[in-house]
Formats: C-alpha cells, sequence, structure tokens
C-alpha cells in the first residue's frame, strides 16, 4: 500500500514538473522543504541557534512578506526581538556618566596634608595638589576632610 501510495505521488510530481519545469521543481522544493522543517519541528522542540544562523534568518526575513514568515523555525517574535538588540547595542552609550574616579593614593595624600597642616583649608590642600599634579575638586577634598574629622 505504502509503495503504492509513492509511486502515485511520484507519478503526480512528474506530470507537474514536466508542464512547467522551472515554476514546477521551485514549488516543489518549497513542498519538500516545509516537510522536512515540519518533521525537525517534531523531533525537537527547540534548536540552539548560531550566530550565523541568526544572522541568516534575519537577514532572509527582510527579504520575505511578513505572511511568509511562519515558514521559519522562529517566531516573528523573536526576529523582532533580535533586531531591538541589535539596535540597542548599536545606540547605547558605553561612557560612564559623571567625573572619572579618583585615585585611592591621591586621597590619602589629602588626609595627611589637612592632618599635617591643621591650619590649611580645603583651598589651600587643593593648591599644593595641583602643584603636584593632582586635580581634585575643592568641593571633593572639603568632604574628604570632613568625614575623616567625623
Amino acid at each position: 500500500m505504502l509503495s503504492l501510495c509513492y509511486v502515485l505521488v511520484r507519478r503526480v510530481l512528474q506530470v507537474a514538473v514536466w508542464r512547467r519545469r522551472s515554476e514546477a521543481v521551485q514549488a516543489l522544493e518549497v513542498v519538500v522543504l516545509r516537510h522536512e522543517l515540519a518533521i525537525l519541528r517534531r523531533r525537537t522542540k527547540r534548536p540552539t541557534l548560531t550566530m550565523v544562523d541568526r544572522l541568516f534568518l534575519a537577514a532572509s526575513s527582510r527579504l520575505l512578506p511578513r505572511k511568509a514568515w511562519s515558514a521559519f523555525i522562529i517566531t516573528p517574535q523573536t526576529l523582532l526581538g533580535w533586531h531591538r538588540r541589535l539596535v540597542t547595542k548599536r545606540w547605547t552609550n558605553p561612557h560612564r556618566v559623571g567625573r572619572p574616579p579618583i585615585r585611592r593614593e591621591i586621597q590619602d595624600l589629602v588626609l595627611r596634608l589637612a592632618h599635617e597642616n591643621p591650619r590649611w583649608g580645603y583651598q589651600r590642600i587643593v593648591g599644593e595638589l595641583k602643584g603636584l599634579g593632582a586635580t581634585v575638586s575643592p568641593t571633593t577634598v572639603r568632604t574628604w576632610v570632613a568625614d575623616a574629622k567625623a
């Protein structure tokens, strides 16, 4: 019985191919690929996709209308999510906001200067640090000295 069905399907496909060779071959190839996809979907629930797989699927999705996206093994939401993440990575500013952190050695030097010279104010300490080539905000020096006294 199975062999008879096989022969019949094969003969029908041969007739279709003889009529329009190029279009029929393409249509047959699409049918075969869809059937293979259905088999693969039954075998595994969630295949692991590499970056190359994602790239190919995302690029090919741009060439097909959204109605044809059902042929993919992923959902349209997944494709759109990949695109969103790509755009986020492209436009996310990796730079830190605010001033760069001041080295611990500078803070220790400020506290030592304040301890050894109790009559110096924070402005004088900032001036001494500038002479040594270190730039620190007067507000930062005042905060460090006040925290050290507390």
